[in-house]
């Protein structure tokens, strides 16, 4: 006995259904903001001055770091867990945005060899920080992944210092004893 053929207009309907449902799984919106939006904004104004960049960077994740210090400094409250979980997400993304940063100026040659050294001073400062926290189920496996996230941003940036190095004895920046601000970085669009 054979099967009736499907009507013509459940097929297409079949398959906006299927779309429907599926499309939620793969555009999961993360639900921790990394960045507000006033640093967001400071981002933008300083994108493109590489070493100021960094250096936002840098502040950002200090932030992150005294919020975490500041839970624990203080009687404990309901939900510091989740909050110092979340504060540790927040300091991997941020981490990862810096590292991330940091590969797209060393191909441009932007000149970082005073923000490095800083960049690495404040990698051990985390890590310490990150490594005093308490230990909890609930955020032990975000402060794992936030230790690597540094490790590799340690990593990057000490290979970094040399090949800046090399290159700015190559090619010595011109000094124009006139300009008080460094020359922005064009991005290509």
């Amino acid at each position: 006995m054979e099967r009736p053929p499907h009507p013509a207009f459940l097929r297409p309907l079949l398959l906006i259904v299927t779309l429907l449902l599926t499309t939620p799984l793969h555009a999961q919106p993360n639900s921790i903001p990394t960045l507000s939006d006033a640093e967001v904004e400071q981002v933008r104004e300083a994108r493109y001055y590489p070493d100021r960049c960094i250096l936002l960077f840098i502040k950002f994740l200090d932030l992150r770091v005294q919020e975490l210090q500041d839970l624990y400094a203080h009687p404990r409250r309901p939900g510091r867990e989740q909050d110092t979980h979340d504060l540790i997400e927040q300091f991997t993304a941020i981490a990862d945005e810096l590292s991330d940063n940091l590969d797209d100026y060393a191909p441009r040659h932007a000149d970082l060899r005073k923000v490095l050294p800083k960049v690495l001073d404040a990698d051990d400062r985390w890590a310490s920080a990150l490594r005093t926290l308490p230990d909890n189920d609930a955020y032990n496996v975000s402060c794992k992944i936030a230790l690597e996230s540094l490790r590799d941003l340690r990593e990057s940036t000490n290979e970094l210092v040399p090949q800046q190095d090399t290159w700015f004895k190559a090619h010595p920046p011109a000094k124009e004893p006139t300009q008080q601000e460094p020359e922005p970085l064009t991005l290509p669009r």
